[in-house]
């Protein structure tokens, strides 16, 4: 259900474990059904542990946070914050009062879709393409045709911290989903830019607070909730 400034959106029914959410250079809008609440989640640029609350949790996700809410990504960096207090308090309530009147969970994504769809950031979108390969902001900039002093003030509005950041969260999420694929540990770290394996379990311990192997063992999720169920 692709839409426009959407990266996806997702729902968790469950709860009251401990969860290790991971660094993904997204953001999330969180609505828990039995509570009403609406909350967004920052981008992280290091693992949270957080305590899933019993219920069902249904999210929408963003790779980029200004076009959606207005609002600058690097105010909310690794922070959980109710809605109201970054965005108009009354669309939050009017869309929370929305959301509990729908009737099941694929309701609710639909109606998230539609409140936050938004025309994606062209720029935005060439910098995450040329950050999934380089940290190099000279580099970014030149290809972007920007100085890099400007390319760093648009990635942190965009993405809530600089281009070397957003490279190695793009880099450390690559190089997670082709581990979890089974790739060789070794190859993972060649192909996606490590200097060695040793380096990629240092970037690893760094960004997740956690072993690669315990990842493996299912010890994290992406997203602002570490919820999962892509819709």
């Amino acid at each position: 259900m692709p839409r426009a400034g959407v990266d996806c959106v997702w729902s968790r029914t469950g709860g009251g474990e401990q969860v290790r959410v991971l660094p993904d250079a997204c953001a999330d809008v969180l609505w828990h059904r039995e509570t009403g609440t609406l909350r967004l989640a920052g981008p992280d640029t290091t693992a949270q542990l957080t305590t899933s609350e019993p219920g069902t949790l249904v999210g929408i996700r963003f790779p980029t946070l200004h076009g959606p809410l207005g609002l600058p990504a690097s105010a909310v960096r690794d922070a959980r914050v109710p809605l109201a207090d970054v965005w108009t308090p009354h669309r939050a309530k009017a869309l929370a009062d929305r959301l509990a009147r729908t009737p099941d969970t694929r309701a609710a994504q639909l109606l998230l879709l539609a409140e936050f769809e938004s025309t994606p950031d062209p720029l935005a979108t060439a910098l995450r393409a040329l950050a999934r390969r380089t940290g190099a902001v000279a580099e970014m900039a030149a290809d972007l045709g920007y100085s890099p002093r400007q390319l760093r003030r648009h990635a942190h509005t965009t993405f809530g911290y600089g281009p070397k950041t957003l490279h190695r969260v793009l880099r450390f999420t690559a190089a997670l989903d082709r581990a979890r694929a089974g790739v060789p540990l070794a190859e993972v770290a060649q192909v996606t830019g490590y200097t060695d394996q040793a380096h990629l379990a240092k970037d690893v311990r760094a960004l997740a607070g956690t072993t690669l192997t315990s990842l493996l063992r299912g010890g994290g999720r992406s997203g602002g909730a570490g919820a999962g169920s892509p819709g």
